[in-house]
């Protein structure tokens, strides 16, 4: 399963770099993004499907790593897609857009971080 993973995760991040060289920062090539992504996931849930585990180790290893990889990229290009076909038409409507959203992400972010330190007590010290 490792090898498998990690040969994918190389495949879709190269496919991704040579996207991001190769093309302007339009809504299409974020969609690119976006595909090029799901198709890489369902690669890696049909290989789990007809696989399977080879104990229970593995499993959550995949579930708590491995998947949250190539899913944390789409939930990224999704946002992103979101932002840019949301935004308005004018400097000034665009700039206060963007601040708004920036505002958005920061919020969520700072309510992640109490979670992020209390798992990072467990991981560090058991509690």
């Amino acid at each position: 399963m490792n090898k498998f993973y990690t040969e994918t995760l190389h495949k879709l991040e190269t496919e991704i770099n040579d996207l991001e060289i190769e093309t302007d920062h339009s809504i299409q090539r974020i969609e690119a993004f976006i595909d090029i992504i799901l198709k890489y996931l369902s690669e890696v849930k049909k290989y789990v499907l007809n696989r399977g585990f080879k104990n229970i180790g593995e499993e959550i290893h995949f579930f708590k790593y491995q998947k949250p990889t190539i899913v944390s990229k789409l939930i990224y290009y999704n946002t992103i897609y979101k932002i840019e076909t949301k935004k308005p038409y004018g400097s000034k409507p665009i700039k206060k857009y963007l601040n708004d959203e920036l505002r958005k992400l920061k919020r969520y972010f700072a309510r992640l971080i109490p979670i992020r330190q209390s798992l990072l007590r467990q991981q560090f010290f058991g509690l």
